[in-house]
């Protein structure tokens, strides 16, 4: 088992900033990628980010790219998610996810943390 906890959200006049936290606890060795995943109202989950866990690889969505940087530290089990430029459309329920060993789903999620983006 992974557990998940998302911390960092909050509100922000767009343009400003934010960094989320995602502490993963548990079965920490088996994790192979982490992912931010992002749900706005009325509107489907949608993938953000992604890292992988050893090689450092990352992925972006189009929509964050040059604006949202994604990091861990594998010595505080912790991933992050650094969100410069804030819009009023990155207002959302930000998740983060876990991929386990080489399965190609995200199998375990976190609680979510609201970021909402408005003047």
């Amino acid at each position: 088992q992974v557990q998940l906890v998302e911390s960092g959200g909050g509100l922000v006049q767009p343009g400003g900033s934010l960094r989320l936290s995602c502490a993963v606890s548990g079965r920490t060795f088996s994790v192979s990628v982490m992912g931010w995943f992002r749900r706005a109202p009325g509107k489907e989950r949608e993938f953000v980010a992604s890292i992988s866990t050893r090689g450092g690889n990352t992925d972006y969505t189009d929509s964050v790219k040059g604006r949202f940087t994604i990091s861990r530290d594998n010595a505080k089990n912790t991933v992050y998610l650094q969100m410069n430029s804030l819009k009023p459309e990155d207002t959302a329920v930000y998740y983060c996810a876990a991929k386990i060993g080489f399965l190609p789903e995200y199998s375990y999620w976190g609680q979510g943390t609201q970021v909402t983006v408005s003047s």
